[in-house]
């Protein structure tokens, strides 16, 4: 008997398909026929699966949260035994996935939050449940960061996560109004370089 690789379905194929041409476009020109193209679906397989392109749109955040989480998850950046050094090659790691053509080094929920933000409160709050989801894995490094090198400063361990993805989110936003990588790898630098002095500085 002869055992095949499972056939991906029409919903995986969607999703998939979103966080493309969400990168690609932006939420508000990705229509529900460039899904079904890019997918390879029918219009009535869109349906079947999600009520509307909003439920689409809260699905598509979710589902890059979830390939996301598993890249990060499995990086590199964890083996390192001191804490800072972990959170320093995070953000170098982060660098390094800023290599290719523009709509592939991207965020699919900054973008989508830029646009919907005011009115579709549902892909909102999917989009921030992401974002600051995944800074939250960021926060235990910079606790115990701060503890080894005895860093106070007045500031948050918390803070610091969030303001990474705040230059990260921007750095996206620069290179898009530039059409170049570049200017995004040059603000991840000057994130290394904030992070090194902030603990050098308050040590």
């Amino acid at each position: 008997m002869c055992i095949g690789v499972p056939r991906e379905n029409a919903k995986t194929k969607l999703l998939g398909a979103a966080l493309g041409l969400i990168r690609e476009r932006g939420f508000s020109a990705t229509t529900v026929d460039a899904l079904c193209e890019r997918a390879g679906v029918t219009k009535g397989a869109f349906f079947h699966h999600f009520k509307s392109k909003d439920e689409l749109g809260v699905a598509a955040a979710q589902h890059w949260s979830a390939v996301t989480g598993a890249l990060f998850e499995q990086a590199d950046y964890h083996a390192h035994e001191d804490p800072l050094d972990r959170v320093l090659a995070y953000v170098q790691f982060r660098r390094r996935l800023l290599e290719g053509e523009l709509p592939e080094v991207t965020c699919v929920v900054g973008t989508m939050v830029q646009e919907t933000y005011a009115d579709h409160p549902e892909i909102r709050e999917a989009c921030a449940a992401s974002i600051f989801g995944h800074a939250d894995t960021l926060v235990a490094d910079i606790e115990a960061a701060k503890a080894a090198r005895g860093v106070d400063g007045g500031w948050t361990a918390a803070s610091l996560a969030a303001h990474t993805q705040a230059v990260l989110q921007g750095a996206f936003i620069l290179a898009k109004a530039k059409a170049d990588v570049e200017v995004a790898q040059q603000s991840v630098d000057h994130l290394t370089r904030y992070i090194e002095l902030l603990f050098a500085a308050d040590a």
